[in-house]
């Protein structure tokens, strides 16, 4: 088997955003374009002498192909060990799992997280570190620095490797593991959770749930733990069959794209419980019977009742949120005597605060939660949580989340969705704000006086770094927020997410309408920004 040094040019889009490089699977397909990003991941990590490499993906349109050639320019690189999922699968967890497991120097995990798949859909690739976690943003930008510069990329000239059959072949020097993608997994879930106590609850007559998988990357993980570990029911796990278009759907666990889910747990006498993860298996969605929990909450919920779980019965180091994250779980800070910190919107950057030992749990208003067992957000953890957490207490969700409410106060929230504008409409609106907010401090808007007026920065408590440009924040006197941020997740033109919060202590008023709760909020909000005339939109494409 011979190494190819193949002369390459490179592509001037090849900047990583928030969640690794995202775009058309299109995109992908053109000739050097993979390539040329894989093979400056590999230069920016260095010479991999006798090092293992962790490679997976969601099982989207392109994964195994994709996988096919990292492997040969793994084994040109001259990594001494690659470990692949069984069928290219991996959960972005579980890909974090293998990487500390094994002490790898890394892994390449192929996914766009929660677009859709399938040939006119997306796809993306991101480098996770030695400590399993995103790269942080110095290594994704020397790896687009390095994209830029690029003049050829190393391949060996080799036939395909078979990732179906577990078990190890050699690709020229380099061994290739193909190990089952759920073991280390469902094992260090045992290890967190009283499987015992969840097995009481799943399979008591008076309890069921369902897990939808939206024909994504979790479905093998929940059938096997909820399952055949715990014993819940056959039909307890939805769409459970990974596909490379998911289904035809939108692998996005939110109200609007989870809606068999949400139709289920609030029809009458519909299941106790439900939970959904997305297209790689690292965000979650919590539903009780006609109840639904909100990302900011459920992070809270799960500080709150933290200690009756095995894995976090010493208690918690300390707690993170992302800046656009409600302040519920801030409030659980304060009364544990723990750390809160707030973080610019990203999983890397609780990566920090992780290693450290600074924090135990953290998590994203985008439906993201997580703890130091890895170093990703993870949907089948949280919901293995929330079950531990319910078995334990003997409550169903809603009387858990009012309960919470009655003794925390009550975070009205919500996150309004402005998908696919024009690029050059949504800066623009996004400049004005840059320009015009910051001379708000002081005023007084919708009968609320605006305390902070101003875009967020952040300084890395650990390694002492600054990210800037994180977000618009209008903080009012009250404690009342609207914060605007583009979101760099999507490949088709920009979205506009704006976020919307009142605090309420008054447990009279915790029965309220979250949206008619927060109207005065988001009309003063829509006006400040002038989405309607700058946009032409007079409604989010998704409320959640």
């Amino acid at each position: 088997m011979q190494v190819h040094s193949v002369a390459t040019s490179p592509f001037k889009d090849q900047r990583p955003g928030t969640s690794g490089l995202r775009k058309p699977v299109s995109t992908f397909q053109q000739p050097g374009y993979l390539e040329n990003f894989v093979q400056s991941i590999f230069e920016v990590a260095g010479q991999p002498t006798g090092e293992t490499l962790v490679v997976g993906g969601d099982g989207r349109f392109y994964n195994s192909d994709a996988i096919q050639t990292i492997l040969r320019m793994a084994a040109a690189r001259g990594f001494a060990r690659v470990l692949v999922g069984r069928n290219g699968i991996l959960s972005t967890p579980a890909a974090s799992c293998l990487i500390r497991n094994h002490k790898a120097r890394g892994g390449i995990i192929l996914s766009a997280s929660h677009n859709p798949g399938g040939p006119d859909g997306d796809f993306g690739i991101k480098f996770n570190d030695a400590n399993g976690g995103p790269a942080a943003e110095k290594v994704t930008e020397a790896i687009y620095r390095k994209s830029m510069e690029i003049d050829r990329y190393q391949i060996l000239d080799s036939p395909e490797i078979d990732l179906d059959q577990p078990g190890s072949q050699m690709l020229g020097a380099t061994r290739i593991e193909i190990v089952d993608s759920v073991e280390d997994y469902a094992a260090l879930m045992e290890q967190l959770f009283d499987f015992d106590q969840i097995r009481e609850l799943l399979q008591s007559s008076g309890f069921a749930m369902r897990m939808d998988a939206m024909h994504a990357v979790t479905g093998p993980y929940a059938r096997e733990i909820l399952i055949n570990r715990l014993g819940a029911s056959a039909d307890s796990v939805m769409n459970g069959t990974p596909l490379p278009d998911f289904g035809g759907g939108h692998p996005d666990p939110n109200l609007v794209y989870a809606r068999e889910l949400v139709d289920q747990l609030f029809a009458e006498n519909g299941p106790d419980f439900g939970g959904a993860s997305d297209g790689d298996g690292d965000r979650n969605m919590v539903l009780g019977a006609r109840f639904f929990v909100t990302p900011s909450d459920s992070l809270a919920v799960l500080a709150a009742y933290a200690t009756l779980v095995p894995g976090y019965r010493d208690g918690l180091a300390g707690v993170a949120r992302s800046m656009p994250t409600s302040a519920a779980v801030d409030r659980v800070a304060e009364q544990l005597g723990i750390d809160c910190f707030e973080t610019p919107t990203g999983w890397k950057y609780f990566g920090n605060l992780l290693d450290a030992g600074r924090i135990t749990l953290c998590g994203e208003e985008s439906f993201g939660t997580g703890s130091s067992h890895v170093r990703e957000k993870d949907g089948l953890w949280a919901i293995l949580f929330w079950l531990n957490i319910l078995a334990a207490t003997g409550k169903n969700v809603s009387d858990l989340v009012t309960e919470h409410w009655r003794r925390f106060g009550r975070n009205y929230y919500s996150r309004h969705d402005y998908e696919g504008l024009d690029s050059g409409q949504a800066h623009d609106l996004y400049s004005n704000l840059q320009r015009t907010v910051p001379a708000l401090n002081g005023q007084e808007r919708g009968g609320l006086t605006v305390a902070t007026a101003d875009e967020f920065s952040y300084q890395d408590p650990v390694d002492q770094s600054l990210s800037t440009g994180q977000g618009i924040r209008l903080i009012f006197e009250d404690g009342s927020r609207v914060i605007y941020r583009l979101s760099g997740t999507g490949t088709q033109g920009a979205t506009l997410r704006v976020y919307f919060e009142r605090f309420e202590p008054d447990a009279s008023r915790h029965d309220e309408d979250t949206q008619s709760t927060l109207a005065p909020l988001i009309d003063l909000g829509n006006e400040l920004a002038g989405i309607h005339a700058r946009t032409g939109r007079d409604r989010p494409t998704v409320i959640t």
